[in-house]
């Protein structure tokens, strides 16, 4: 009984919002199409774990083309599916000089070209001349980043000063008509790539990303389209410079349009935003008000936790003691700093832990919580290589990264990216199947996950009766039939002495290192103050696993699977709370590890083994462990370079979950 009884229930929940569903380019299984819920043969009511990439250039982004990124969005989708692209830099004759690939498919893709300069790159590759020079420029190539300086500058203006390039004349009506005939292109893409029939091998999202950049503070969104109904232009920073303004846009334009249109914006990865990603103001300065935290926890659903320009879950330090938030952080406040390699402090208030706690403050005083935020990772790749997450065949994803224009720039850059950035992750989605409106609607409800490149495989839910056997039992039935997954909402409990009670499993990634263990990180309100603590509830964190820093292979012992049935004893039914599961593997090489295996650190004769030697890359960790970083300045230089940041050697890869959240009965 208790199986048809979840099958029942699931299934009504996957099939909300299969109004939005579009009838786009062929006939499903069930007498609809892909784009809608219960159209593909392989539909599991109980949902089915996908991985996919949702920030993602192409040649269409002004930095990427820049970069002589060459691939369009045809060949990014093809790349996502497994066939390889070639990579900048390249010969004379057009022959590409490195090539990418990737060994496992993914599962869905959207790309996020820059909005705001779409039209700006189809009117220069088109032969256009404008009186200020600037497409000539474009095209000329001898001072890439000199026009790269000019025309991306105008993202980083504030939001009162910024506009449309000179080029694009009076209005920008020029960029804005050429910008038409791309965004059309841009929907055929995804149209051609998407699988529409009952086999759903792929899907693929009509959308690109939204750049405002005011004094290079990141506020980046990529804004994502359910189906093949889309506004008729995107709305970029010139067009609205203010966030506020894009929500209205895409309310106006696509989700109360009635014509079958429905939207989300996923926030950047915003550990770049100089402390404005969750500054609590309005446009006009105002505080936040219920209006404006209901708008941004409607269209915002999930945030990016981790991608080519860092993590962003915490800091260590803050607001609790976690060695472990020291993953992927950079050293960087913003993106001109992370560009430039000026080390700058990261501020707190611009990392995921410290905004939930925020979030569930302003949810006392306005009856709404903005940030109430489900997590996935993605690359942020600018050479159209979407799912491109290794660590043992980094090439360097571009954009703020290192651009390898030229054969002789990525011989002189040791490194194919700045040694502080990352392959990025990938996008975890619980969904019926492969198809756009079910990824999509897993993505509203927050039933999503990030990694960091690893395929852990987790599930999480929450509850108030769940057994202590739990993870003997069909996992999955009982978790919905008896509490929320990862993402969803505690009901009020069934009385004063409850306490909610959360089973937590994860799967290996096959082709990756052993699970070292599982945490649950609980944050709470206390006295006005956001506490945190993170519990481990199954593994071992000291199995003695380990690397061999002159081969990378792993040592030690681990896990394959994972599963914890947890109890909240501490819990208070007064005090509003948030709970999300960390998975750590064991330690294994990080990229620039892994580029630095030639080393000869005893007899070095290259720049590379200068370069990999380098205690400030962290090969060689001894050299550093005496050093007194208290006063560097009078250090000789070799030890001043270990008080600089470092790039750990070692790194654990993870994945996280979606927060359940608890809210008190009023």
């Amino acid at each position: 009984m208790l199986r048809e009884v979840v099958l029942i229930l699931v299934f009504a929940i996957g099939l909300s919002g299969l109004g939005c569903g579009n009838d786009g380019g062929g006939s499903g299984g069930s007498g609809g199409t892909a784009d809608d819920i219960g159209a593909c043969d392989e539909f599991d009511p109980l949902r089915q774990p996908f991985f996919g990439d949702t920030h993602v250039h192409t040649s269409l982004s002004l930095d990427a083309n820049l970069q002589s990124t060459r691939p369009g969005p045809a060949e990014a989708y093809a790349f996502a599916r497994g066939q390889e692209i070639g990579l900048q830099p390249y010969a004379e004759d057009g022959t590409p000089l490195r090539t990418a690939q990737i060994d496992r498919p993914i599962d869905f893709v959207m790309l996020s070209d820059h909005a705001e300069f779409l039209g700006t790159v189809g009117l220069c590759e088109s032969g256009f001349v404008d009186d200020a020079g600037e497409c000539e420029r474009f095209r000329d190539r001898d001072d890439q980043q000199g026009i790269f300086v000019s025309l991306n500058g105008l993202v980083a203006l504030s939001p009162e000063s910024t506009r449309y390039p000179t080029l694009c004349g009076t209005d920008g009506t020029l960029c804005i008509d050429e910008g038409r005939n791309v965004w059309g292109d841009v929907q055929a893409a995804a149209e051609a790539a998407n699988d529409a029939t009952s086999s759903c091998e792929f899907a693929s999202f009509i959308g690109y990303e939204w750049t405002a950049n005011p004094g290079a503070r990141n506020l980046h969104r990529n804004v994502m389209f359910r189906n093949a109904t889309v506004p008729e232009l995107p709305i970029g920073y010139f067009d609205e410079s203010y966030v506020e303004g894009l929500w209205s846009r895409l309310r106006s334009e696509c989700v109360d349009a009635g014509t079958g249109c429905d939207v989300l914006a996923i926030p950047h990865n915003p550990n770049l935003s100089g402390g404005l990603f969750f500054l609590e103001e309005q446009r006009d300065g105002s505080p936040f008000d219920a209006s404006y935290a209901q708008t941004r926890a409607e269209l915002e659903p999930v945030i990016e936790v981790l991608q080519h320009k860092g993590a962003s879950e915490c800091l260590p330090g803050d607001p609790t003691s976690d060695e472990l938030c020291g993953f992927e952080i950079l050293p960087f406040s913003n993106l001109a700093s992370a560009a430039l390699e000026t080390v700058s402090e990261a501020n707190p208030a611009d990392f995921l832990r410290a905004a939930l706690g925020e979030g569930m403050k302003l949810e006392g005083t306005l009856g709404v919580n903005p940030f109430k935020l489900g997590m996935i990772s993605s690359t942020d790749t600018h050479i159209s290589a979407p799912g491109f997450d290794s660590e043992t065949d980094f090439k360097g994803h571009g954009g703020a990264g290192q651009a390898n224009r030229t054969l002789e720039a990525l011989e002189a850059s040791y490194f194919p990216d700045n040694k502080y950035f990352n392959p990025g992750g990938l996008a975890g989605v619980w969904a019926e199947e492969r198809s756009r409106g079910a990824i999509f609607e897993a993505i509203r409800r927050k039933e999503t996950f990030a990694t960091s490149g690893t395929r852990i495989v987790p599930r999480f839910f929450g509850g108030w009766d769940y057994p202590t056997d739990a993870c003997s039992q069909n996992l999955p039935e009982l978790g919905y039939a008896e509490g929320v997954p990862m993402g969803g909402d505690l009901p009020p409990p069934p009385d004063q002495a409850s306490a909610p009670v959360f089973i937590v499993s994860a799967r290996q990634d096959p082709e990756r290192a052993p699970l070292q263990r599982i945490q649950i990180v609980k944050g709470w309100i206390e006295d006005g103050e956001h506490v945190v603590e993170v519990r481990d509830v199954a593994g071992d964190p000291d199995n003695g696993a380990g690397v061999d820093l002159a081969t990378c292979a792993l040592r030690g012992d681990g896990f394959s699977d994972l599963c914890a049935v947890w109890r909240d004893d501490d819990f208070d039914p007064t005090e509003r709370a948030y709970y999300y599961a960390r998975v750590l593997e064991n330690p294994s090489c990080r990229w620039t590890t892994y580029q630095c295996l030639e080393r000869d650190c005893e007899n070095p004769t290259t720049t590379m083994d200068d370069v990999c030697c380098d205690p400030a890359v962290g090969l060689n960790v001894g050299l550093c462990d005496a050093v007194d970083c208290a006063d560097p300045d009078r250090l000789p230089p070799a030890d001043a370079r270990c008080c600089a940041p470092r790039v750990e050697p070692v790194i654990q890869e993870r994945t996280w979950t979606s927060p359940i959240w608890f809210t008190p009965t009023p």
